[in-house]
């Protein structure tokens, strides 16, 4: 409290003391006890009054002990009773939480993981996977730049996320519990299966396993494939203790049209602990037609090797590149690419307009914008020779097809001509470009459509690195990948629009997430915000049907149908107020990710122990770690001065204090003659 407050309510005092006096006492003919009362009240009346007009600040102290925290972390995916260890996990817990000296001494909180990372206190041990890297990350983000051990109950066995034993902060120890039986036992497992989830009709494609084998004895065993009871291909295999792994490769033929259903097994003479993890079904998708895309340019430039590689990671695209004066038929191609044009192209762009072709045109600092202003009516192109860099802004309106935005904002910048770009016709910007955070008004991917034919424009060069970013961002090219395989789809398709567009795979697996997501277009083709969707699913084996709403999200409807069990499946997706519908159909297959592990994985705990200088422990050691926990130095409380400020004008029963004071006063004086 300042000076000039103080003095403010040494005045307050006096004025109010000076109000009371004068009005009970100095113009009263006899100064009785009433009087004196009456006057007191006034005086706090009035003094309350001023203090809420001068609303000081009341500052207080406060000492506050911080404990350190103890996190103890329990791993509740369904491995865990899968392994006979649930019980054992809930009493260890209930040991370290209810432990008094440990309560004392730290302030212990509970979390649990599965596919995500949160707190708890109860367990149901029913998580479809086991997401240990969630747990680094979400106590990296909760307990910033503090120290603190943290006891992780698990079997070690992550089936989703990338490498937890780095991801952990090593200064702060790390206690894991292991959950599981340690003792190695004979077992046989597929750990993985490659195969492409797209193969063409009447070629070969290849089935590449992953067996392992744990055990003391020398063992043969059979892999085998096969469609429902049809033995399609077998092949033994010799495994021992020299040879834990082995790597199977088979080449099966496919030979009929539509969605293939197999199952990949390995078995042997001797019983086995887990029959679970000996198979895997695995689904391929036989097609009859293949995108071909032509990739003309007359440079060499490493945006061209990387939109290659983007639109072959697809299987059921083909590119092929030439120079413009080395193509002369463009009727086996579906799609044509232009890279920097000039008038050397010119024969190339009269055969892709006889034959009708879709293109995307890709500009740069070598395009000729006066041949192209010749070859097409879509844009117009007032450029000059200064080169600028040109960043990316993602419409979020955009609605040609769906697209998330994948971090385009901070992608590096393009490289174009300056100048100006202005639309001719209807075109639909899915980036738009600025300059140094200056919107300039102009398209940097941008999409057509007239009379049929389609026509993308990417207006900038070294796009390459934004394949590059993405990997950097995403740990994986798979975003940015899916990101050019929409535009080739957009350019690919039939360019008839239906209202109904729906997304979704054929195929997906137990424990995925699976998530259907559709489009509904008015009359106008504009994405409709008010359209009601629903689906309706039908377990093709019970028959059971069963309704969802989809919910819109920014420029599309989702809905997500995790928790389904394995089986077939046929779906309709209706618009309820048009009635138009998509129907189909997918498959969930029957696989448990966390029924493949016999062990808890005891290496890669240790790991994490070492990384962080903690300790393994085993169910039956708790009296050793809260031991440890104890005698560690390293967590003391903190004892903290807290100053706290708060303004007079917040205390809302002063109000009531002087209304109180102003009702007695009125009250008295009336009850007394006053009035």
């Amino acid at each position: 409290m300042n000076t000039n407050t103080i003095l403010l309510l040494i005045l307050s005092v006096l004025i109010a003391a000076g109000f009371a006096y004068f009005h009970y006492l100095y113009k009263a003919k006899n100064k009785s006890n009433l009087n004196l009362f009456l006057a007191f009240l006034r005086f706090l009346a009035l003094f309350s009054i001023f203090l809420l007009l001068i609303n000081p600040t009341i500052t207080s102290n406060t000492l506050e002990i911080q404990k350190t925290p103890l996190v103890v972390v329990m791993d509740n995916s369904s491995s865990i009773p899968f392994l006979k260890s649930d019980k054992t996990a809930n009493e260890f817990y209930q040991k370290i939480v209810s432990n008094t000296d440990l309560q004392e001494k730290f302030d212990i909180q509970s979390y649990q993981f599965d596919t995500d990372f949160l707190p708890s206190k109860s367990f149901t041990f029913k998580g479809k996977q086991s997401h240990i890297d969630a747990v680094a990350k979400g106590l990296q983000t909760t307990f910033k730049n503090k120290t603190f051990p943290t006891v992780l109950l698990t079997d070690g066995n992550q089936t989703t996320g990338n490498d937890y034993v780095y991801s952990f902060n090593a200064a702060n120890k790390v206690y894991p519990v292991i959950l599981g039986d340690t003792t190695q036992v004979f077992d046989l497992k597929i750990n993985q299966l490659n195969v492409n989830q797209y193969v063409f009709h009447k070629n070969k494609f290849p089935v590449e396993g992953f067996i392992q084998y744990s055990g003391t004895q020398p063992i043969t065993a059979n892999f085998i494939i096969s469609e429902g009871k049809s033995i399609l291909v077998q092949q033994p295999i010799s495994l021992s203790t020299q040879k834990r792994i082995a790597v199977v490769q088979l080449v099966l033929p496919a030979n009929k049209l539509g969605l293939q259903v197999l199952k990949a097994q390995i078995t042997s003479p001797k019983e086995e602990k887990n029959k679970f993890n000996n198979s895997k079904n695995f689904a391929v998708e036989v097609l009859n037609q293949k995108t071909n895309i032509a990739i003309i340019s007359s440079l060499n430039h490493p945006d061209i090797g990387a939109l290659k590689r983007s639109i072959e990671s697809n299987v059921q695209r083909k590119v092929s590149v030439f120079k413009p004066n080395t193509i002369s038929d463009l009727r086996k191609y579906n799609v044509v690419i232009f890279y920097q044009p000039n008038s050397t192209f010119k024969a190339a762009f009269e055969a892709s307009k006889s034959l009708g072709l879709n293109a995307f045109i890709i500009t740069g600092t070598a395009t000729d914008y006066s041949f192209l202003n010749q070859q097409q009516t879509d844009l117009q192109f007032k450029m000059g020779n200064q080169t600028e860099d040109y960043f990316a802004g993602f419409n979020s309106q955009f609605n040609v097809f769906a697209l998330d935005n994948i971090g385009f904002e901070s992608f590096p910048p393009l490289q174009n001509n300056f100048g100006t770009i202005s639309s001719r016709g209807n075109v639909s910007v899915l980036l738009s470009s600025t300059i140094r955070g200056i919107d300039t008004q102009s398209p940097l991917l941008a999409f057509t459509e007239n009379q049929g034919k389609r026509t993308a424009f990417l207006l900038g060069e070294n796009s390459w690195k934004w394949r590059s970013q993405s990997f950097v961002d995403h740990q994986s090219f798979e975003k940015y990948d899916i990101f050019i395989d929409k535009i080739i789809q957009f350019l690919a398709s039939n360019p008839t629009k239906k209202p109904l567009v729906v997304e979704h795979e054929l195929v997906y697996n137990s424990g995925d997430k699976i998530e259907i997501n559709a489009q509904y277009f008015n009359k106008n083709f504009e994405f409709d915000e008010k359209a009601r969707l629903n689906i309706a699913i039908i377990n093709k084996q019970t028959k059971a049907v069963t309704n969802f709403d989809l919910l819109k999200g920014s420029n599309s409807y989702k809905v997500n149908l995790d928790g389904l069990p394995a089986g077939k499946y046929n779906f309709t997706v209706t618009e309820l107020n048009s009635k138009e519908q998509y129907s189909n159909y997918f498959e969930i297959l029957d696989f448990d990710i966390e029924k493949q592990f016999v062990n808890p994985n005891f290496q890669k705990l240790q790991q994490l122990a070492t990384q962080t200088q903690g300790k393994v422990y085993l169910p039956n050691q708790s009296a050793d770690l809260i031991q440890q926990l104890l005698k560690n130095e390293d967590y003391k409380a903190i004892q903290k001065n807290v100053i706290t400020q708060n303004a007079l004008i917040d205390w809302s029963y002063l109000l009531v204090i002087i209304a109180f004071l102003l009702t007695t006063e009125w009250l008295v004086r009336k009850y007394n003659g006053l009035l």
